[in-house]
């Protein structure tokens, strides 16, 4: 049977990701689903749900109201919820039961803006696909519905440019929360670039505090508004990526796809940004610095599992193999057979594996393994360095959430200790 599990876990539905794109922008995010399933958006997939206010919601679905096309109650809910919240914009999004049943959301949302005047639009889900794909789709309608329009970029010949930079596809789903953003602009301000828009989470006092309001979260918006005022786009997570060819192919920004993980492999993410700047063209630096070899595999999204894998052999010199494991990530940042560093017997092609015997076959190939803890009961007789994913294990293991953002590898007693030629 395909795409079964009986030992792992999984991954987070595309209704969760929908949930945490749209958290900390003011808006009123509504999942059409049955009462009571909203603790699954919530408590298991969302770390910002203890520390800080959001409208996020869930209709309330009833077996009748699904069969017998009941539309109105849900409208009318939303408006009378939309008239006493004042959201900036109202997102819905489809569970299983109303993907299947073939329920117009997007007339939904239609009527709804209509009668509210609110910008109420549809974010595509049907609860069967990962985090990915929901947030990715949150993000895109998010910047349809709000990014100032621009003539397209031309390309510079500023060698020396100070850039303004959008990092994309930057969520607690595969970031800890904590800590993220600063590293992030650290380590732009330490070559003399900005940040010009965060689009996921956001730094500041209502990521440690319980003060934050719908209000305090509208203001993010204008981050949307202003993504088409940035030089380059970094995709540091697949969550990114289609948001990052609509802003290329409308408005000409390039982009580069790869984490700023580890020291050595972000001088080199930074060069990438300064190129993409001067050309204008994309760059898949996750992919461009990471051969592949066998000794070593990480499992995970694909973007920040070839980041690492770069950034491993940026300062072990150890070609690594990432095998990934969502399902609907970023598949370009794969790689394929690299002989010119080892013999081609000890040379593996990355791979997706979308089934938990697939992965415990592929797992044999390698000596270490990089992964979040759940994944170690199918790593027997492995080496096993633990790397948690909130998407993954949810809150099980936040207290070992690793900080690998421009910070050297060997540094971290995980990878120095094991990592050793």
């Amino acid at each position: 049977m395909d795409q079964t599990a009986r030992i792992i876990s999984i991954y987070a539905a595309d209704t969760s990701g929908f949930c945490s794109a749209l958290y900390e922008y003011g808006g009123m995010t509504v999942i059409h689903d049955a009462s009571g399933c909203n603790s699954t958006y919530t408590t298991h997939d969302e770390p910002r749900w203890y520390s800080m206010d959001s409208m996020m919601y869930i209709s309330g679905l009833t077996e009748s109201d699904a069969v017998m096309g009941n539309d109105e109650k849900f409208i009318s809910d939303l408006c009378l919820a939309a008239e006493e919240l004042k959201p900036a914009f109202i997102a819905i999004c489809a569970s299983a039961l109303p993907a299947m049943v073939g329920i117009d959301m997007e007339a939904i949302a239609y009527e709804v803006e209509t009668r509210t005047g609110i910008p109420a639009f549809e974010v595509k889900t049907n609860a069967m696909q990962s985090y990915i794909t929901g947030a990715g789709n949150a993000f895109l309608e998010l910047a349809k519905r709000f990014t100032k329009p621009v003539p397209k970029r031309k390309n510079s010949d500023n060698t020396k440019a100070e850039l303004k930079v959008n990092i994309l596809g930057l969520t607690p789903l595969d970031f800890p929360l904590h800590g993220t953003c600063e590293a992030m602009l650290d380590w732009l301000e330490k070559h003399g670039h900005t940040i010009n828009s965060y689009v996921g989470m956001h730094p500041g006092k209502k990521h440690f505090t319980n003060t934050a309001s719908s209000n305090d979260l509208s203001n993010n918006l204008d981050e949307i508004k202003r993504l088409t005022d940035a030089d380059v786009n970094l995709v540091v997570s697949s969550i990114g990526m289609a948001l990052a060819e609509y802003l290329y192919e409308e408005y000409g920004i390039p982009y580069v796809i790869g984490a700023p993980y580890g020291e050595a492999f972000s001088e080199l993410l930074e060069k990438a940004l300064r190129k993409a700047y001067i050309t204008g063209t994309n760059i898949n630096a996750a992919k461009l610095y990471h051969p592949c070899g066998s000794r070593v595999a990480i499992i995970g999204e694909s973007i920040t599992a070839a980041s690492l894998a770069a950034a491993i052999y940026a300062e072990f010199h150890i070609p690594v193999r990432v095998l990934e494991s969502v399902g609907d990530g970023e598949m370009s940042v794969l790689n394929a057979r690299n002989t010119s560093e080892m013999t081609q017997e000890d040379a593996l092609d990355d791979i997706s594996c979308s089934e938990e015997e697939e992965l415990e076959n592929e797992i044999q190939k390698s000596d270490i393994i990089i992964a979040d803890p759940l994944f170690e009961p199918i790593c027997r007789g492995k080496v096993f360095i633990r790397l948690p994913h909130m998407a993954f294990s949810g809150r099980c293991f936040t207290k070992e959430e690793m900080h690998l953002i421009n910070k050297s590898l060997r540094s971290i007693d995980a990878f120095n200790n094991t990592l050793h030629l």
